[in-house]
């Protein structure tokens, strides 16, 4: 069972989407450093068709995305919820290295999989997160069958 602990309409978790983030709780992952300590906890409220509804009704005309941030525990429920959400644009951001139960050469596979964006890697404070040119971490695009990965939109050039 998935646990909303929190939400929030975000802007820069997922490039051009005014998105609605959801931050699951249960994370597996205990990534040192990690910025949300409290998310590896059992807390929040149970993810069911009600909150859902009521929130994509209370916010469904402002956001273009909802991101599930974690998960890692259910990730066959993150791909039913992004199902459910449809036609808005899913996000996954998963603190696993790869994609769970890949038996393909892609990054990521496309048979059932809803996602329209997906986070990958654990966060490794010496690397930084997305917004680091160094991070270990990467965000991968649909496009068509491929998938693109658009970390490099987080880095500001400079002038």
């Amino acid at each position: 069972m998935l646990k909303v602990a929190s939400f929030d309409i975000v802007f820069q978790e997922i490039p051009g989407e005014v998105t609605l983030a959801l931050n699951l709780s249960n994370c597996p992952c205990h990534c040192p450093g990690c910025h949300s300590p409290h998310l590896a906890e059992d807390i929040g409220e149970e993810l069911n068709e009600s909150l859902m509804d009521g929130l994509i009704a209370r916010y469904g005309s402002m956001i273009t995305c909802v991101a599930f941030m974690g998960g890692d525990t259910a990730p066959e429920e993150v791909a039913r919820w992004a199902e459910y959400v449809r036609p808005l644009k899913t996000a996954w951001y998963s603190g696993r290295p790869s994609y769970p139960n890949n038996q393909s050469n892609q990054i990521i596979p496309n048979t059932q999989n809803p996602f329209d964006y997906v986070k990958l890697g654990p966060y490794i404070e010496s690397l930084g997160g997305l917004k680091s040119p160094t991070t270990n971490q990467r965000l991968y695009k649909r496009v068509g069958d491929q998938w693109e990965d658009i970390t490099s939109t987080f880095w500001k050039k400079s002038l």
